[in-house]
């Protein structure tokens, strides 16, 4: 779990409060379970906009391998920007 990792080593106070309340797991899994739902849900966002299709897949798979690729990155870069590095 990354926000775990994130909040153990950048903010101890928080990981301890959520330790000793009992409540570390339970946070945590929510954060985990809304960054999946997020990046799920941005990868078809940035698909649909840039014109990622299944046709390009067909068409040049090189292409349309560095295009997700590229989507990937930006997806994740963001939800550990908006989720998973925020407390």
């Amino acid at each position: 779990m990354m926000h775990k990792s994130y909040i153990e080593r950048h903010k101890s106070a928080v990981f301890n409060s959520l330790l000793i309340k009992g409540k570390l797991y339970q946070h945590c899994a929510e954060v985990e379970r809304q960054a999946n739902e997020m990046y799920d849900l941005l990868i078809e966002q940035m698909k649909v906009a840039e014109g990622v299709t299944e046709e390009l897949k067909e068409q040049d798979q090189m292409e349309w391998i560095q295009r997700m690729g590229n989507i990937r990155a930006r997806a994740r870069e963001i939800v550990c920007d908006e989720l998973i590095y925020t407390i």
